[in-house]
């Protein structure tokens, strides 16, 4: 199960060997990992490289540490991406402009799938977002309404790594660009468009016209984009 560990820089060793056992299924979602004492036993190394790495993990988002249980393998990761993304990207002194242009290129792509994929079901939630952002007058809600539409679409794709890349890109987006994007639902000319472009992004979705979708959808965040400049 575990190979003893007889080299340098410990603490990434140990951590390359849960990856592993992740990786080829020895280990799954919701897993309890052996104890910090039962991991020095198994990996031959001390305590202090055993905590190293299991706090790198917790950061990576592969494991949680649940109080007086232990540590464990996560068994939702739709979120696990945005504290090493907005770390990274404060870091490199990353623009906002980044921020919009990566869900641009990944929501385009993502509104073509989910034309494919998606099913009744889904198609009655989106119309029900959209059909209630179009006459709701809370503008905070009106940001969640927004948020809930695109995740979605995302979730009509059928593709966990989108989910949890659109996920991040949303997080970031309400850390670095919130009062941006909020300013945007208080002009009534621009709710009322955003409203309409819902609208046509539902009724490509419903055709389950992958081109029309994925033209819809650059619309949708082209206008998106210019108006979030003006307002940064």
């Amino acid at each position: 199960m575990f190979t003893p560990i007889k080299n340098t820089k410990v603490y990434e060793q140990v951590i390359e060997q849960i990856e592993n056992m992740i990786i080829d299924g020895t280990l799954k979602k919701g897993d309890r990992l052996p104890s910090e004492r039962e991991l020095v036993g198994h990996l031959k190394v001390s305590r202090t490289s055993i905590r190293e790495a299991l706090r790198a993990l917790q950061v990576m988002g592969l494991i949680e540490s649940r109080q007086g249980e232990g540590n464990f393998i996560r068994e939702n990761f739709e979120n696990t991406l945005f504290e090493p993304l907005s770390v990274m990207f404060m870091l490199q002194g990353g623009k906002p402009d980044e921020i919009m242009e990566v869900r641009k290129i990944i929501e385009v792509q993502t509104a073509n799938l989910a034309a494919e994929k998606i099913n009744e079901k889904q198609l009655e939630n989106l119309k029900r977002i959209a059909d209630t952002f179009k006459t709701s007058k809370n503008e905070e809600n009106n940001v969640k309404l927004d948020k809930k539409f695109h995740y979605e679409i995302a979730q009509a794709a059928g593709n966990f790594l989108i989910i949890n890349i659109l996920n991040a890109m949303s997080f970031l987006m309400d850390a670095f660009l919130k009062d941006a994007r909020r300013k945007i639902l208080v002009n009534k000319e621009n709710f009322k468009a955003l409203a309409e472009q819902h609208g046509r992004i539902y009724g490509a979705l419903k055709l389950h016209d992958s081109k029309m979708a994925s033209d819809e959808m650059k619309k949708h965040l082209d206008f998106t984009s210019k108006h979030i400049k003006k307002n940064m």
